[in-house]
């Protein structure tokens, strides 16, 4: 009898255990299986075909190879965003394996599930198919207009529309962290700095692109207007904060204009599921540029405020395309 009676109290005491536990810790594991299923099915898209955008950098990287071989090189590495071996595709998965095995890299569990519900839309083939179009539109524009544009405006309409300074082939990937990265040289000054063999694409233009010159002058592109918020980790948006920050601090001479504060025009044909992200990035980027101890400092209820990024409002949708293969401009 005594045996019995104390089994008892140990199930009692392991479901008030359970009972008392942080809710957030089963919310995160659940999203944890969601994202791990999400990615297998984007890769499985990829594999099979069955990313548009996708299949038509392959076409672009082969005209352009075709067409102008001393760019072979760099058209082959951008080709690699067509596969899972892509940066773009890389990063979601380098991210999804952080958030899932190493929670101390969070600053508070609400910002541990906000990344990994970022990262499950991020992994939706709509919204990927959407992200695809900046390295397709890169090879675009190296083709010297033989090859137009694909789910944006043309080269020349873009950067008459936002007054934007053209900073030559690969524009469009400035800024995001899937290729490069801010650094700073002695000068103080923050620059771009291509990962590995998209240190290519500075020849084409042969010059260093500057924070200062860029976020003023800079034109349209899908991930700095569209998917920053999805496509960049917690980390990577207080960097990208930082760096704004410490330009602003430094700029001298009229009036600084941050690189995110309007929207650049440009696109055609997003998904509504692009668009969904972007309202939910208007609405909660602003908590990445506070210091790391408020995620984790704030009231309960600006935490569960926080934990509803990117929840079940999210929903996918078809894309629509204005034109077809190689046709239209």
């Amino acid at each position: 009898m005594p045996k019995l009676f104390k089994s008892v109290w140990v199930v009692i005491f392991a479901f008030w255990l359970t009972a008392c536990g942080d809710p957030l810790d089963a919310k995160i594991d659940n999203q944890i299986q969601f994202v791990d299923m999400q990615l297998k099915k984007l890769e499985q898209a990829i594999n099979n075909q069955q990313i548009r955008n996708a299949n038509l950098i392959k076409e672009y990287a082969q005209q352009v190879s075709q067409a102008k071989p001393q760019l072979q090189s760099i058209a082959n590495e951008l080709a690699k965003d067509a596969t899972t071996r892509g940066p773009l595709y890389q990063s979601l998965n380098s991210r999804y394996q952080e958030a899932a095995k190493y929670a101390d890299l969070f600053a508070s569990k609400e910002e541990r599930l906000a990344e990994l519900q970022n990262l499950y839309q991020a992994a939706d083939t709509t919204l990927f198919n959407d992200a695809l179009s900046d390295p397709l539109n890169v090879l675009a524009d190296m083709s010297d207009g033989l090859l137009p544009r694909v789910n944006a405006v043309s080269r020349a309409a873009s950067l008459q529309a936002n007054q934007a300074q053209d900073f030559g082939d690969g524009s469009q990937l400035i800024g995001n962290p899937a290729y490069g990265q801010w650094s700073t040289g002695s000068n103080g000054m923050s620059f771009w700095e291509w990962y590995g063999m998209y240190a290519l694409i500075s020849n084409l233009t042969d010059r260093r692109v500057y924070y200062n010159d860029w976020a003023g002058r800079r034109d349209y592109s899908y991930y700095n207007d569209y998917g920053r918020y999805r496509y960049s980790s917690p980390k990577q948006m207080r960097t990208q904060s930082t760096i704004e920050s410490r330009a602003q601090k430094s700029f001298k001479g009229g009036q600084f204009k941050s690189a995110y504060a309007k929207p650049k025009v440009g696109a055609t044909s997003i998904s509504t599921s692009s668009r969904t992200a972007q309202n939910a990035a208007n609405k909660f980027t602003s908590a990445y540029a506070k210091p790391k101890s408020t995620f984790s400092n704030s009231s309960s209820q600006s935490q569960n405020k926080k934990s509803t990024f990117g929840q079940s409002s999210f929903r996918s949708s078809s894309s629509g395309f204005s034109r077809g293969g190689f046709g239209g401009k």
